[in-house]
């Protein structure tokens, strides 16, 4: 063994069995249509706010470019998402299927970046509920945010069973909401409204269409992913659904069918019936756009408003569910503090939906949701960068691994998402360096947590590590 080896090797623990029946989730929670709802409501906020700030970054021309990438990148890395979530069915998700390509180092990464997304992707849509809010009552700020993460832990605390139920219940209001709002527009719409942003004539490549230039279309790649960015969080109900190796695959590319039209859709109806510089920088874009037509007072804007407060919430609602199940997944197998993923009668991890959800709440208090979207792609691009390679990997090294689903077009179809998953990682660096920086502090102390103290106490017991010493084994044999 090398010196690098011996510095970074792991140690496990063996523990009771009572270990792991005080840390059990709900089997059979999740059929495949629940696990759609789940992963357009992950994203679905996405379209009533957030992705707007790309006009502002490369204008419409650039904004469309960047959408038209990113949604390559998600319908090939669902594709993959698909083939391993089948394949290794556990609560860990991405930091799992890293877990068996990478080992423990590679799996701990994944999982942190995840849960720097899946962390803070909450905050900003707790700001964004905030601007609707306001928009409706007149209330905003701290009251708000913690009223939310206060009422929707809450729910989740009750049961994961009952908790999905709700959140597809509100998820399909978020969906009539745009509904109504694309018929509504359809009509308004106009090809000049989307080209009404002024052209900076400093910018290389400028033009009516790109009028931040070239530049812009990578500076609008953070802002495009909000229309997708979270789907990849439904493996992470793997351990709860009723049949994994079939209602995983059918669940996640339902789900990025449906957004890939949701998203089409408000990207060139907004703007194109209020116009590009307005929506740039609106706080409730599906509103201001109804307005811009109907009027400040119009009943269709003031029922999108209201009931498209059910799109940020449904987000919310289940990225708290997220963001508990990768907890629970990283503290069951010893990465993180063990007590995170204690389960209650329930079947549901306490710590692990409040411990974060305290931290998000803290983190919305900036009421920068802008720069809370940066962050959040800076985790999300490096968990996608992993997650695409331990597919290529596990294809290259492990072909004879049990794959109910395959992707079509195998690892061509991962490493085209891996290539984009690498170029919006930098382009996090583009639109804000401050946002970056913050990230990957966080990154480094998570690091220097597993580096200096839970590496060597992991857990031997956990799915993921069995798995791995499966493969060990099975490997010695051959």
């Amino acid at each position: 063994m090398s010196e690098f080896e011996r510095t970074t090797a792991v140690s496990y623990d063996s523990v009771s069995r009572d270990y792991l029946e005080k840390r059990q989730l709900k089997k059979g929670a999740a059929g495949w249509i629940l696990l759609a709802g789940l992963g357009v409501s992950y994203v679905i906020s996405g379209d009533f706010a957030g992705w707007n700030f790309g006009l502002g970054q490369g204008g419409f021309g650039g904004m469309l470019l960047a959408t038209l990438l990113m949604a390559i990148m998600y319908s090939c890395m669902v594709l993959g998402l698909a083939e391993l979530s089948s394949s290794l069915p556990t609560a860990g998700g991405g930091y799992s299927f890293a877990r068996r390509a990478f080992g423990p180092w590679g799996g701990y990464l994944t999982g942190t970046a995840i849960l720097l997304e899946y962390a803070i992707a909450p905050a900003a849509i707790a700001i964004f509920i905030g601007g609707y809010v306001h928009e409706l009552f007149g209330w905003d700020g701290p009251l708000v945010y913690a009223l939310f993460y206060a009422v929707f832990v809450g729910i989740h605390l009750w049961g994961a069973g009952e908790a999905l139920k709700i959140m597809l219940g509100i998820t399909a209001l978020a969906a009539v909401a745009i509904l109504v709002f694309i018929l509504g527009l359809i009509p308004h719409f106009q090809w000049d409204n989307l080209f009404t942003i002024a052209v900076n004539p400093d910018a290389p490549g400028a033009s009516g269409f790109l009028p931040q230039g070239y530049m812009g279309i990578w500076a609008a790649l953070p802002f495009a992913m909000w229309l997708f960015l979270a789907v990849e969080g439904v493996p992470l109900a793997a351990e709860e659904a009723g049949d994994p190796a079939r209602d995983m695959p059918r669940g996640i590319i339902t789900a990025m069918l449906i957004l890939l039209v949701f998203g089409g859709c408000v990207l060139f109806l907004a703007p194109g019936a209020a116009g590009a510089d307005a929506m740039q920088g609106h706080g409730a874009p599906l509103v201001g756009a109804l307005q811009a037509v109907y009027g400040a007072d119009s009943r269709l804007a003031a029922f999108v408003n209201l009931v498209g407060l059910a799109g940020l919430i449904a987000s919310f609602f289940s990225i708290i569910y997220a963001y508990s199940r990768q907890v629970f997944a990283l503290s069951r197998a010893g990465y993180l503090p063990r007590s995170l993923s204690l389960t209650g009668k329930r079947k549901v991890p306490t710590l692990a939906l409040i411990v974060p959800g305290i931290l998000g709440f803290i983190l919305s208090l900036s009421g920068e949701g802008d720069l809370m979207i940066t962050m959040a792609v800076f985790g999300a691009t490096l968990s996608y960068a992993m997650m695409m390679l331990s597919h290529i990997v596990l294809r290259l090294r492990e072909p004879e691994l049990a794959r109910p689903y395959r992707t079509p077009g195998g690892i061509v179809t991962t490493g085209i998402a891996l290539v984009l998953a690498v170029v919006a990682f930098a382009s996090t660096f583009v639109v804000s360096v401050e946002a970056a920086l913050w990230s990957a502090l966080f990154y480094i102390l998570m690091i220097g947590y597993f580096f200096f103290f839970s590496r060597k106490r992991l857990v031997a017991q956990a799915p993921e590590e069995e798995f791995a010493a499966i493969a060990r084994a099975e490997a010695e044999l051959q």
